[in-house]
């Protein structure tokens, strides 16, 4: 499959946008009129073809512009990447599966030829190709999280495996939606999740936990995360707040349906061979309510969804500020029949 890839920005002058092809595969992430935080994991086989689910990491009309965001992130804030220095072997685990899936599922684009531990790697959309020896970081510019990091759409975190938990020890992110690598590295599964509301007495990640710690290899698993973003901003950190905070004072009855973005997050997670450690994909997907209100069904559900989500959830979303205008402004799209369970576009 020959992608073809946008010129587009995701800050500044935001000229991102869905072609009618990403929209129709966009994942949306509610098969109900409600939402309840939940783990919903389910495994992560090989998907309906074209689906953003197809393949281990999906690429889209986005990679080239994604990647060149990610390094004028780094660029800003090199804090985003960061490894414990135990992880190098998980680092190795990381280059593998990404080098392998990407050349096995997009061959016009990415290539992957090994002669024992000399490999050649080749990225065609980004003009990289490199021989190196695997396992050896010296015979790489950087190190090989780091390296592959920057070719994949998404972020990555790689989770060590001890004491019966979890603990986020290295991670390349610049696409996180309101919370700190810099902050959040080092902490075990229970201290990085602590800020989500009503877990604890739900007992969700005690069970999302006890799920991982025992995931095997070659069984991968993923679920749906969402927030809501203003503008088409994929770098929504604390740290770069004072450049995107104020976005949120800016919504109104005019813009809503430009400004206002829908952020799913596909996660998924791999049980890696050599270090056992886990690596977790936070793959983001934006899509505007403009966009949205093209399957007139996703924007119906979509309004019943937020009218009645908790409090708790709109403030830890970020969505207070701008939440009343998002869904009187989608109400133009509910009337009142009862919906199927699923709602996504054939």
């Amino acid at each position: 499959m020959v992608l073809g890839f946008k010129q587009e920005t995701f800050r500044d002058d935001y000229t991102y946008c869905n072609s009618p092809r990403e929209i129709k595969r966009f994942p949306f992430p509610f098969a109900e009129d409600r939402y309840m935080y939940s783990v919903n994991i389910e495994p992560h086989g090989k998907g309906k073809e074209g689906s953003v689910f197809e393949f281990a990491l999906d690429i889209d009309e986005h990679y080239v512009a994604e990647c060149i965001d990610k390094e004028i992130t780094l660029e800003q804030d090199p804090g985003r990447y960061e490894s414990l220095s135990h992880m190098m072997d998980a680092q190795w685990d990381f280059v593998e599966l990404s080098m392998e899936s990407l050349a096995r599922d997009y061959p016009e684009h990415f290539s992957l030829k090994k002669n024992g531990l000399q490999w050649t790697w080749e990225n065609k959309p980004l003009g990289i190709k490199d021989t190196f020896t695997f396992g050896d970081a010296s015979t790489l510019a950087m190190d090989p999280f780091e390296y592959m990091g920057r070719q994949a759409q998404g972020d990555f975190v790689l989770l060590d495996q001890r004491d019966e938990t979890l603990y986020a020890d290295a991670g390349f992110v610049t696409t996180q939606a309101d919370w700190s690598l810099a902050f959040n590295v080092g902490m075990s599964w229970k201290e990085w999740h602590g800020p989500v509301p009503r877990v604890t007495e739900l007992g969700v990640m005690d069970r999302a936990l006890k799920y991982l710690l025992n995931l095997q290899l070659g069984s991968p698993v993923r679920r749906l995360n969402w927030t809501m973003t203003i503008n088409p901003r994929l770098d929504t950190s604390p740290e770069s707040f004072p450049r995107w905070g104020s976005d949120r004072n800016t919504v109104n009855a005019d813009n809503v349906g430009d400004r206002v973005h829908l952020r799913v997050e596909l996660q998924s997670l791999f049980r890696l061979p050599r270090s056992n450690a886990i690596m977790f994909g936070v793959r983001c997907y934006l899509i505007s309510l403009n966009e949205i209100a093209t399957y007139p069904r996703w924007a119906k559900r979509l309004h019943r969804v937020l009218k009645d989500l908790h409090p708790d959830l709109i403030e830890y979303k970020g969505m207070t500020k701008f939440h009343p205008t998002v869904v009187e402004w989608l109400a133009n799209f509910d009337d009142g029949v009862i919906l199927e369970l699923g709602t996504q576009p054939e």
